[in-house]
């Protein structure tokens, strides 16, 4: 058996299959003990297991591939968390590009159809104005009639086709005559004259009883008129124009009002007599951010749009003059609605800014009672429908980088013609995505991609492991094989002599010498020996070791003694006595060369070269005399009384030169000068 304390100081390979010994193989200890029959006491011996120790090579092989898997491992953890980021990051991308485009798409498409809307509102109610310019001319002809005394025939219907025309519903619509002071008195005879023929044309459009046409006769004052602090209607009190209403659409706007619109001076109200400034100065049309009033006796925020009327349609005219105004008044909401198709995409924010806050208030309970300044209106818009949020910008400020701005009505007119006091709207819409528009792109896509990258990871991870396990398993099976083969080599050879071997059959794997199949991968015992033996021209394994000692120890009496035994208790005899040599010679440095029968060689000095050689094989010899006589007569009890009659011949010899090759044969041992200890 050999054994080998540690790389350093391994110095000899001791032992045999006799021997008890503790193995360390592929990093497992797998320790044999075994005892004499007798139950033999160790003594005093300092070890009573010799040790094997795997080869080193594979010691680092195993560190690098433990080494190489934890790389692994951190490899494809790291793999797993990236390209699980990715795909995260990768989808929650696209979708929040989706949204991002969506609402550009839509953001364009709402100021795009909302400025369609205005600009044809405008020019709608420019060819309103240009109709009534033309047929009051037309009347100025044939009946002899001027302004501000015109009536609009059929006025009723022809309002309701224009309101159709813009698509709005619930706007109110009227025609502001402009009267001079000195008028006055006659405006009010046309008015008692004129007012029983619309009402009743009106009447018969929208579908109003005579009764109620009756009682709204009787709510006309029969003069220009504004409100007092009550509501009262009291004559203008102002010197100057006027501007009355006369005609209406539709009539039924005005039910529960205190009294009809007609005759009503709209210059009392702030807000329009601005406006009319506006207008009166620059020739153009301008249009107001003030409150409506509803049917419904509710206000909410809307524009007033003043087109000027004049008395020809010809516009090469230069000096023509305004004779009136057509008015309307919608609410905001007639512009954002029927903007979009889809009601299953949350929400948009379209907050409306105007450059001139809106000045008056629609109430009944005080007509004419200001607002704090407010030119900012946020409004929702849900595919065709819009809702009013607020008078403030209503806008989450984390949509401020995706803001849709554009100017929603630029009337054009000239800042120099405007009057001091006044001011010219300019409206701008801002465009912004709700959070409900947002989270309607948002979904549990990129959790689920990342889960299946993860789970592909964590599967591919698995097959990996697999892999490494079977793999691991047959390594683990060869280097088994491997750790037992050169158990047997550390069993025949020492260290050095192992490795030298081991050397040469590397030499000779390269110089192309292989086997096919699993003995030529992982060496055979055989492939060790053909390699050493062989004859080539590569040096034999030999070396010249001046100083050596060589002991010869035979059993004294054994064939007669063994003669008399059963196979079992010989071997227990030669088992023990041997055993017990092999740790002595561990704890000397003394090289076991081999056993044959009952002798027993030692050599001193080799592989490694000791000084005292001589002196250490004497004490060995001594030693194992010594262990020869207290082991037989222990053993005596059980392998029978003769057993320590037994004794131990012991020959000791010191050679000058000593040539060693791969067994070791000692030359001229027949020359060689006994000493025998008795």
């Amino acid at each position: 058996m050999a054994d080998d304390q540690s790389e350093t100081s391994r110095k000899q390979s001791m032992g045999s299959t006799q021997a008890s010994s503790s193995k360390v193989i592929s990093g497992k200890n797998i320790t044999t003990s075994s005892s004499s029959g007798s139950g033999s006491s160790e003594g005093d011996d300092t070890s009573n297991h010799l040790t094997y120790i795997a080869p080193v090579v594979a010691k680092q092989e195993e560190a690098n591939i433990l080494k190489a898997k934890v790389l692994v491992s951190a490899i494809l953890l790291l793999a797993v968390v990236g390209v699980s980021t990715l795909a995260y990051v990768l989808v929650e991308d696209q979708e929040q590009s989706n949204f991002e485009n969506r609402f550009a798409g839509h953001a364009s498409e709402i100021v795009s159809v909302a400025r369609q809307k205005a600009d044809q509102l405008f020019k709608a109610f420019e060819a309103y104005s240009i109709a009534i310019s033309s047929q009051a001319a037309q009347e100025h002809i044939t009946q002899n009639t001027s302004w501000p005394y015109h009536v609009i025939p059929d006025y009723s219907i022809k309002t309701q086709s224009l309101a159709e025309l813009i698509g709005v519903e619930g706007a109110f619509f009227g025609v502001f005559h402009i009267v001079e002071e000195e008028e006055r008195r006659n405006w009010d005879a046309f008015v008692e004259d004129v007012n029983p023929m619309w009402y009743e044309q009106s009447a018969a459009n929208e579908g109003i009883d005579s009764e109620t046409i009756k009682d709204w006769l009787n709510l006309t004052v029969p003069y220009i008129y504004e409100f007092d602090a009550n509501l009262q209607p009291i004559p203008v009190a102002h010197s100057g124009i006027t501007l009355p209403y006369l005609q209406q659409y539709p009539l039924a706007h005005v039910v529960g009002y205190p009294s009809m619109l007609t005759n009503h001076d709209m210059l009392s109200f702030k807000n329009t007599a601005e406006l009319f400034a506006i207008t009166r100065a620059t020739g153009r049309p301008t249009i107001g951010f003030s409150q409506i009033l509803l049917a419904d006796f509710s206000l909410v925020p809307g524009s007033q749009i003043i087109q000027p009327i004049y008395d020809t349609a010809d516009r090469t005219v230069k000096d023509r003059k305004i004779v009136a105004t057509a008015v309307g008044r919608l609410t905001f909401l007639d512009y954002f609605k029927n903007l979009l198709t889809d009601e299953n995409e949350g929400g948009i924010l379209v907050v409306l800014k105007s450059a001139c806050p809106r000045v008056d208030d629609f109430r009944l309970e005080n007509a004419t009672k200001d607002l704090p300044d407010v030119n900012i209106m946020t409004y929702k818009i849900e595919g065709p429908n819009a809702f009013l949020l607020g008078d403030s910008d209503m806008h989450d400020p984390k949509y401020d980088a995706l803001e849709v701005t554009e100017v929603f009505i630029d009337l054009d007119i000239d800042p120099a013609l405007v009057p001091g006091a006044t001011c010219a709207p300019t409206l701008t819409l801002h465009v912004y995505p709700t959070t409900e528009f947002e989270d309607s792109f948002h979904s549990t896509k990129p959790i689920i991609y990342t889960m299946i990258v993860t789970l592909t990871f964590v599967f591919t991870t698995m097959v990996f492991l697999l892999y490494d396990f079977l793999v691991g398993r047959r390594q683990r099976k060869v280097m088994d094989r491997i750790i037992q083969q050169d158990l047997v080599v550390s069993n025949v050879f020492p260290s050095a002599i192992r490795e030298r071997l081991y050397e040469h059959q590397r030499q000779g794997h390269q110089e192309g010498k292989k086997k096919a199949g699993q003995d030529d991968a992982i060496g055979g015992f055989d492939n060790i020996l053909d390699s050493g033996l062989r004859t080539s021209d590569s040096a034999p394994l030999a070396d010249l070791f001046p100083s050596v000692t060589v002991v010869f120890a035979d059993i004294v009496g054994f064939t007669a003694w063994s003669s008399a035994r059963e196979p079992q208790q010989v071997f227990v005899l030669l088992e023990s006595i041997y055993s017990a040599f092999d740790r002595i010679a561990y704890r000397h440095s003394v090289f076991k060369v081999e056993t044959v029968g009952d002798c027993y060689v030692a050599a001193v000095g080799l592989p490694e070269p000791i000084d005292n050689h001589a002196v250490v094989a004497c004490k060995f010899a001594r030693d194992c005399l010594k262990k020869m006589h207290e082991m037989t007569r222990k053993m005596e009890v059980t392998l029978g009384p003769d057993t320590a009659e037994l004794d131990l011949r012991i020959g000791i010899h010191r050679y000058e030169s000593l040539i060693t090759t791969l067994f070791l044969a000692i030359e001229a041992t027949s020359q060689a000068r006994w000493l025998t200890v008795v």
